[in-house]
């Protein structure tokens, strides 16, 4: 299994391409289960979870093609992907697939929705908490699904079709708020759907929809209109870059000192954490190519933070914010309330010497003057960024194990890192 080796002290300077969005991808994908045309994705990152879902949606029939594999001068592998679902020769999506990875429940909807049916495995557990999937059954149901659940898989049935129709998230949910999008696309007439997710991989994929020839209006706000269309054909879409890789490499800048450009990044989709990250010191500036960040020779400061739905502070970026203010000058205070069980990282950043202290979903941070390297491990994907970027700061070596959390959302942390200077290598055991 491997691990990540980081020894500390260099800060970073040059330029760290940013991929495509992970959590942009993932739906965007699945999207091409809505029609029989050919759906042509740019941007899209070569990570471990992109790779199972093409596992999941080959086993439903669709077909797929890779090109851009070259390196252009000065970027990184941006891969296009055509996604070709002519037949759907599969409506059931078994455990063993859907038990890897939490998104391949989305298929639910654009299966029920183009074929009248859909078996799928509720998903496993996750290290970040329980994510129920009654916000998806329960949306589904109020477009006239007919939903069994037996046996560990949510067997969906619409004989004559969905049908639009006004309907309230009691919470606000990204997936839910992606699969009622894609159900509703094929469903009759008008679908309202309030509370919905504001995110900007949710307004990613309502214009890949609308491309497709969907009618959608609303996307980033909190009511979505959707009215149903009878078929949709192929497009051509870009998943947007990634604002948790942006957020992420941006603290590690702040960590370290130094000065990175960003290259493809777009501030607006992260405007509350950018804030966030200027209040503790750092300098942030939207270019032409990116966006430029620098910490110069002064301290940290501390900044308090609650995560929140978009466009608040990301939950995705709370581990790696954590990690920062370890190093700032004073007392921070972290809520998260999106997960429970997000904090595990916490552990993990004391064997560094950083002073933390719980107390429910709130976590006071003390910064200290020295983080140490120590073997610490990777519990869940964020996480295992978190403890990098933190090595990245500490005095000697860190090894971070079980870093095949890293690899389903990060591409290339390591090359990305060693071009800005970074001495970071990955060990196979």
């Amino acid at each position: 299994m491997d691990s990540i080796r980081v020894v500390g002290g260099n800060k970073l300077n040059g330029i760290i391409p940013i991929s495509g969005a992970k959590n942009a991808a993932l739906p965007l994908m699945i999207a091409s289960l809505l029609t029989d045309d050919t759906l042509t994705l740019e941007n899209v990152p070569d990570l471990a979870d992109v790779q199972q879902l093409i596992r999941i949606l080959s086993n439903h029939g669709v077909d797929y093609a890779v090109t851009g594999r070259r390196r252009a001068e000065g970027q990184n592998y941006a891969r296009t992907v055509h996604f070709t679902a002519r037949d759907i020769v599969d409506v059931k999506a078994p455990y063993e697939l859907v038990s890897k990875m939490r998104a391949s429940f989305w298929v639910l909807g654009p299966l029920l929705a183009r074929t009248g049916e859909a078996i799928v495995s509720l998903p496993g557990g996750c290290a970040i908490g329980t994510r129920p999937v009654d916000l998806f059954l329960e949306s589904l149901k109020a477009l006239g699904a007919e939903i069994d659940v037996e046996n560990g898989y949510a067997h969906a049935t619409a004989k004559n079709g969905l049908v639009g129709t006004h309907y309230k998230f009691p919470k606000v949910s990204v997936g839910a708020t992606h699969v009622m999008l894609m159900a509703a696309s094929l469903a009759k007439g008008e679908t309202i759907i309030e509370n919905a997710a504001c995110e900007p991989e949710v307004v990613n994929l309502a214009d890949c929809l609308n491309a497709m020839g969907a009618k959608i209006s609303g996307q980033g706000t909190t009511t979505i209109t959707v009215q149903g269309v009878t078929s949709l054909s192929g497009a051509r879409h870009r998943v947007i870059s990634d604002r948790i890789e942006t957020g992420t490499y941006a603290m590690a800048v702040g960590m370290t000192g130094g000065d990175v450009l960003l290259a493809g990044a777009d501030g607006s989709l992260l405007e509350a954490a950018l804030e966030t990250l200027r209040h503790s010191g750092m300098e942030i500036t939207q270019e032409d190519a990116g966006l430029r960040v620098r910490r110069n020779g002064n301290g940290l400061l501390p900044v308090d933070v609650k995560t929140e739905v978009f466009p608040g502070f990301p939950t995705d970026l709370q581990a790696q914010f954590m990690g920062l203010m370890t190093k700032a000058d004073g007392v921070s205070h972290i809520t998260e309330t999106i997960f429970e069980n997000r904090f595990m990282h916490v552990a993990e950043l004391a064997r560094l010497g950083a002073n933390i202290s719980l107390s429910g979903q709130t976590a006071t941070v003390t910064g200290v003057p020295v983080l140490k390297g120590a073997q610490v491990m990777a519990t869940d994907l964020r996480a295992s960024s978190t403890m990098i970027i933190a090595g990245l700061a500490a005095e000697g070596v860190t090894e971070v194990s079980r870093v095949y959390h890293l690899d389903r959302g990060f591409e290339r942390l390591e090359e990305k890192l060693q071009a800005c200077g970074a001495e970071v290598e990955r060990m196979s055991h």
